[in-house]
């Protein structure tokens, strides 16, 4: 398995494709074909296993279509029609990105039908080499992959950004990613113990990474989770915002604060444990909205 670095906007160890063989795991957005097929140099994938939708895994998916249409992608259930018609997903997202949708994540193309292959969590996929488990929280229609002791975990196992090569030590700080709409931190605990059940060797993450330490990565983003999520009660935004950005300066490796701030925006963290605390209110929760980054 390798990294690929797709350099969102021109940063390194933002975003990250993971080829596997003849499968790559989340092509990243279509912003970062350009980087992504310069790194494939001619090879062409079998099948893209997409952990979410989301538009910095996800987004290139459709473009990869057209440029190869017999490519096989797998996705879960709940994200497959904004896939197949990405309208709502599109409108959605501009909603939040304004002028800035194209130029961070570049064109949307629909994916025919055709091509997806729907999952539900429990198959075993690419002549059974890739076992699938749903491990929402993150996002309602997340899954994970499990290929010989690896865990491909998307945003699911947090976002942890490795020091550029050379660099002494690895960074110690995992943060949980929490974007709206559709943050379930019961679901998402209940996500990292499907993992755990697992016993995987090593976890690779999007944002951006493989490590080892499985067990102290997990049992970081659960803490971090929960104690994001209480301040997230106690805190007006701004004050959120402020402690984000202090705690990844102090806690990451020196010089990665805009590489995490930019995978993980802190008004988004914000926005999504804020709204996760909202729907704990309302009764009856609402639901359906469709993922929007």
């Amino acid at each position: 398995m390798r990294l690929i670095d797709v350099r969102h906007l021109g940063r390194a160890r933002v975003i990250g494709s993971w080829q596997v063989g003849e499968v790559l795991v989340d092509p990243g957005p279509s912003s970062c074909l350009p980087a992504l097929l310069d790194a494939l140099g001619g090879e062409r994938p079998r099948a893209l296993l997409l952990t979410h939708i989301h538009l910095d895994h996800a987004g290139a998916s459709g473009s990869l279509v057209e440029r190869w249409p017999d490519l096989e992608i797998y996705v879960h259930q709940r994200g497959a029609p904004h896939m197949i018609d990405p309208s709502r997903l599109v409108q959605s997202a501009r909603r939040l990105y304004g002028e800035d949708m194209d130029r961070l994540w570049g064109e949307i193309v629909p994916v025919p039908e055709r091509n997806i292959t729907v999952l539900e969590g429990g198959e075993r996929v690419i002549d059974g080499a890739f076992e699938v488990a749903y491990t929402p929280g993150h996002a309602s229609h997340h899954v994970s992959y499990l290929h010989e002791g690896t865990a491909y975990v998307g945003d699911v196992g947090g976002v942890r950004i490795a020091p550029a090569a050379g660099s002494a030590g690895a960074s110690a700080l995992t943060i949980a990613p929490t974007p709206p709409p559709d943050i379930d931190l019961e679901a998402w605990h209940e996500s990292i113990a499907r993992i755990q059940a697992w016993d995987p060797q090593r976890l690779a993450i999007t944002h951006f990474g493989c490590y080892e330490d499985v067990d102290h990565q997990l049992a970081a983003l659960s803490s971090r989770l929960d104690e994001w999520a209480e301040r997230v009660r106690a805190q007006d935004r701004d004050a959120f915002i402020a402690g984000v950005r202090d705690e990844i300066e102090r806690g990451a490796e020196p010089g990665l604060l805009e590489a995490y701030t930019q995978a993980a925006p802190p008004e988004q963290l914000y926005a999504g444990l804020e709204r996760y605390w909202r729907k704990r209110a309302e009764t009856p929760s609402s639901a359906g909205s469709p993922p929007v980054s």
